[in-house]
């Protein structure tokens, strides 16, 4: 059996930015949650990496859309001079925009 580390975000796009071979999309999932007897949303954002078709796909998408990205997680580490960092990507594999930013506001 293979071993997997996977991620699926739907949520919605905050910010694109494009580099040369790169495009990093922000995207903000929302979640509920109890809070002394109140329910609470807490949005968390998300930075996912996309390459080559995706980056096609992408700049369709705007700010507000409603978008499904799936894809794999990956963990690097580099040394600096206060010591090792880690860091983990989210590289996707699948890109979609499920509704734009004008239609089915929730």
């Amino acid at each position: 059996m293979q071993n997997i580390a996977e991620f699926r975000i739907i949520g919605r796009v905050g910010k694109i930015t494009e580099h040369d071979k790169v495009t990093k999309v922000n995207v903000a999932a929302n979640y509920n949650r109890q809070e002394n007897g109140e329910w609470v949303t807490d949005t968390h954002w998300n930075e996912v990496t996309l390459f080559g078709k995706l980056i096609e796909r992408a700049a369709k998408a705007q700010k507000g859309d409603l978008v499904h990205i799936a894809g794999r997680v990956r963990q690097n580490s580099y040394d600096t001079a206060e010591g090792r960092r880690y860091t983990v990507e989210l590289i996707a594999d699948g890109f979609a925009v499920l509704a734009k930013g004008s239609e089915d506001r929730d």
